[in-house]
Protein backbone atom coordinates (compact mmCIF):
# COMPACT_ATOMS: atom_id res chain seq x y z
CA UNK A 1 0.00 0.00 0.00
CA UNK A 2 3.03 2.56 0.03
CA UNK A 3 2.75 4.68 -2.87
CA UNK A 4 6.40 5.26 -3.13
CA UNK A 5 6.86 1.80 -4.60
CA UNK A 6 8.81 1.72 -7.64
CA UNK A 7 7.53 -0.04 -10.58
CA UNK A 8 9.99 -2.95 -10.45
CA UNK A 9 8.78 -3.71 -6.88
CA UNK A 10 5.17 -3.66 -7.45
CA UNK A 11 5.84 -5.66 -10.59
CA UNK A 12 7.12 -8.70 -8.07
CA UNK A 13 4.14 -7.70 -5.39
CA UNK A 14 1.49 -8.04 -7.96
CA UNK A 15 2.72 -11.91 -9.01
CA UNK A 16 3.03 -12.56 -4.91
CA UNK A 17 1.41 -15.80 -4.15
CA UNK A 18 -0.50 -14.41 -1.50
CA UNK A 19 -4.06 -13.43 -2.77
CA UNK A 20 -4.45 -10.69 -0.19
CA UNK A 21 -1.01 -9.19 -1.26
CA UNK A 22 -2.02 -9.14 -5.34
CA UNK A 23 -5.27 -8.14 -4.54
CA UNK A 24 -3.98 -4.79 -2.69
CA UNK A 25 -1.70 -3.91 -5.74
CA UNK A 26 -4.78 -4.46 -8.04
CA UNK A 27 -6.17 -2.03 -5.20
CA UNK A 28 -3.12 0.67 -5.04
CA UNK A 29 -1.29 0.40 -9.19
CA UNK A 30 -3.60 2.04 -11.31
CA UNK A 31 -1.35 2.30 -14.25
CA UNK A 32 0.29 -1.23 -14.23
CA UNK A 33 1.76 -2.41 -17.36
CA UNK A 34 0.10 -4.59 -20.13
CA UNK A 35 1.50 -8.00 -18.71
CA UNK A 36 0.77 -7.35 -15.01
CA UNK A 37 -2.96 -6.34 -16.19
CA UNK A 38 -3.28 -9.54 -18.22
CA UNK A 39 -1.50 -11.79 -15.25
CA UNK A 40 -4.20 -10.36 -13.02
CA UNK A 41 -7.03 -10.69 -15.04
CA UNK A 42 -6.38 -14.49 -15.74
CA UNK A 43 -5.31 -14.88 -12.40
CA UNK A 44 -6.31 -18.26 -10.82
CA UNK A 45 -7.98 -16.56 -7.71
CA UNK A 46 -11.48 -15.59 -8.74
CA UNK A 47 -11.53 -12.23 -6.60
CA UNK A 48 -8.59 -10.97 -8.46
CA UNK A 49 -9.88 -11.52 -11.71
CA UNK A 50 -12.83 -9.47 -10.55
CA UNK A 51 -11.18 -6.51 -9.20
CA UNK A 52 -8.65 -6.27 -11.86
CA UNK A 53 -11.85 -6.22 -14.39
CA UNK A 54 -13.22 -3.90 -12.25
CA UNK A 55 -10.17 -1.19 -12.39
CA UNK A 56 -8.55 -2.56 -15.60
CA UNK A 57 -10.22 -2.09 -19.17
CA UNK A 58 -9.00 -5.57 -20.65
CA UNK A 59 -8.03 -6.22 -23.86
CA UNK A 60 -9.59 -7.54 -26.78
CA UNK A 61 -8.07 -11.26 -26.56
CA UNK A 62 -9.14 -11.62 -23.25
CA UNK A 63 -13.10 -10.15 -23.29
CA UNK A 64 -14.25 -13.26 -24.13
CA UNK A 65 -12.67 -14.99 -21.11
CA UNK A 66 -14.12 -12.96 -18.98
CA UNK A 67 -17.39 -12.80 -20.51
CA UNK A 68 -17.57 -16.44 -19.89
CA UNK A 69 -16.21 -16.75 -16.58
CA UNK A 70 -19.21 -16.18 -14.23
CA UNK A 71 -16.91 -14.02 -11.21
CA UNK A 72 -16.21 -11.79 -14.13
CA UNK A 73 -18.87 -11.75 -16.60
CA UNK A 74 -20.89 -8.93 -15.15
CA UNK A 75 -18.50 -6.76 -14.74
CA UNK A 76 -17.25 -7.38 -18.28
CA UNK A 77 -20.68 -6.26 -19.71
CA UNK A 78 -18.80 -3.20 -19.72
CA UNK A 79 -16.62 -3.26 -21.92
CA UNK A 80 -18.35 -5.96 -24.26
CA UNK A 81 -21.35 -3.55 -24.38
CA UNK A 82 -24.77 -4.95 -24.45
CA UNK A 83 -26.68 -7.66 -26.44
CA UNK A 84 -29.57 -9.58 -26.71
CA UNK A 85 -27.95 -12.65 -25.12
CA UNK A 86 -26.84 -10.57 -22.19
CA UNK A 87 -30.01 -9.08 -21.47
CA UNK A 88 -31.34 -12.25 -21.35
CA UNK A 89 -28.54 -13.58 -18.84
CA UNK A 90 -29.71 -15.66 -16.06
CA UNK A 91 -27.23 -13.97 -13.69
CA UNK A 92 -29.73 -10.92 -12.47
CA UNK A 93 -26.00 -8.87 -11.90
CA UNK A 94 -25.41 -9.39 -15.68
CA UNK A 95 -28.79 -7.96 -16.60
CA UNK A 96 -27.97 -5.05 -14.11
CA UNK A 97 -25.17 -4.43 -15.94
CA UNK A 98 -26.38 -4.62 -19.25
CA UNK A 99 -29.48 -2.03 -18.24
CA UNK A 100 -26.21 0.40 -16.82
CA UNK A 101 -24.34 0.24 -20.10
CA UNK A 102 -24.49 3.24 -21.58
CA UNK A 103 -24.69 2.37 -25.14
CA UNK A 104 -27.64 0.33 -24.12
CA UNK A 105 -30.22 0.38 -27.37
CA UNK A 106 -33.98 1.43 -27.23
CA UNK A 107 -34.93 -2.26 -27.93
CA UNK A 108 -33.10 -3.80 -24.98
CA UNK A 109 -33.89 -0.90 -22.50
CA UNK A 110 -37.80 -1.99 -23.01
CA UNK A 111 -36.81 -5.27 -22.24
CA UNK A 112 -35.36 -4.85 -19.49
CA UNK A 113 -37.82 -2.51 -18.33
CA UNK A 114 -39.75 -5.79 -17.52
CA UNK A 115 -37.41 -7.74 -16.11
CA UNK A 116 -38.39 -9.85 -13.26
CA UNK A 117 -35.67 -8.41 -11.05
CA UNK A 118 -36.81 -5.26 -9.25
CA UNK A 119 -32.58 -4.14 -9.14
CA UNK A 120 -32.72 -4.52 -12.81
CA UNK A 121 -35.78 -2.93 -13.81
CA UNK A 122 -34.43 -0.27 -11.25
CA UNK A 123 -31.91 0.34 -13.76
CA UNK A 124 -33.56 1.61 -16.62
CA UNK A 125 -35.61 3.59 -14.21
CA UNK A 126 -32.40 5.46 -13.46
CA UNK A 127 -31.49 5.94 -16.75
CA UNK A 128 -31.78 9.37 -18.10
CA UNK A 129 -32.85 8.14 -21.27
CA UNK A 130 -35.55 6.20 -20.46
CA UNK A 131 -39.36 8.11 -21.33
CA UNK A 132 -40.60 9.82 -18.38
CA UNK A 133 -44.13 7.07 -18.73
CA UNK A 134 -41.71 3.86 -19.06
CA UNK A 135 -40.27 5.02 -15.78
CA UNK A 136 -42.88 6.22 -13.96
CA UNK A 137 -44.45 1.91 -14.93
CA UNK A 138 -41.33 0.94 -13.77
CA UNK A 139 -41.29 2.59 -10.91
CA UNK A 140 -44.96 1.46 -9.60
CA UNK A 141 -43.15 -2.04 -9.26
CA UNK A 142 -40.80 -1.66 -7.36
CA UNK A 143 -41.92 -1.92 -4.12
CA UNK A 144 -41.01 -4.66 -1.57
CA UNK A 145 -41.42 -6.20 1.57
CA UNK A 146 -37.62 -5.34 2.43
CA UNK A 147 -37.28 -1.40 3.40
CA UNK A 148 -33.89 -2.25 2.94
CA UNK A 149 -34.01 -3.18 -0.70
CA UNK A 150 -36.37 -0.28 -0.93
CA UNK A 151 -34.22 2.12 0.03
CA UNK A 152 -31.59 1.20 -1.67
CA UNK A 153 -33.84 0.83 -5.06
CA UNK A 154 -34.47 4.40 -4.17
CA UNK A 155 -30.79 5.41 -3.44
CA UNK A 156 -30.06 4.49 -6.98
CA UNK A 157 -32.95 6.83 -9.25
CA UNK A 158 -31.61 9.55 -6.35
CA UNK A 159 -35.36 9.69 -4.71
CA UNK A 160 -34.07 8.36 -0.92
CA UNK A 161 -35.45 9.71 2.02
CA UNK A 162 -32.20 10.95 3.04
CA UNK A 163 -32.63 14.60 4.89
CA UNK A 164 -30.85 17.51 3.78
CA UNK A 165 -27.51 18.00 4.85
CA UNK A 166 -26.89 20.04 8.20
CA UNK A 167 -25.55 23.82 7.47
CA UNK A 168 -22.33 23.76 8.24
CA UNK A 169 -21.98 26.22 11.97
CA UNK A 170 -21.15 29.62 11.64
CA UNK A 171 -17.60 30.74 12.63
CA UNK A 172 -16.88 32.04 15.56
CA UNK A 173 -14.50 34.24 16.82
CA UNK A 174 -12.12 33.30 19.24
CA UNK A 175 -13.33 35.10 21.73
CA UNK A 176 -17.20 33.56 21.18
CA UNK A 177 -15.45 29.93 21.01
CA UNK A 178 -13.86 30.31 24.68
CA UNK A 179 -17.23 31.72 26.32
CA UNK A 180 -18.94 28.70 24.23
CA UNK A 181 -16.64 26.24 25.91
CA UNK A 182 -16.52 27.51 29.62
CA UNK A 183 -20.86 27.62 29.05
CA UNK A 184 -20.63 23.90 28.84
CA UNK A 185 -18.50 23.97 31.54
CA UNK A 186 -14.67 22.52 29.23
Amino acid sequence: MNEHLPPGLLAVLAVDPEPSVRSSVVDHWRHAPEPVRRAWLTDSDPNIRRAAASVCSPPADLLPALLADPQTRAIAVRYAGPSPELAVDPDSAVRKAVAAHPDLPAELRDLLAGDRDAFVRNEIAARADTPSTLRDSIVATLTTADPVADWFLSFRRSTHPCPPPTPAPPKLTREQAEDLLACAGL
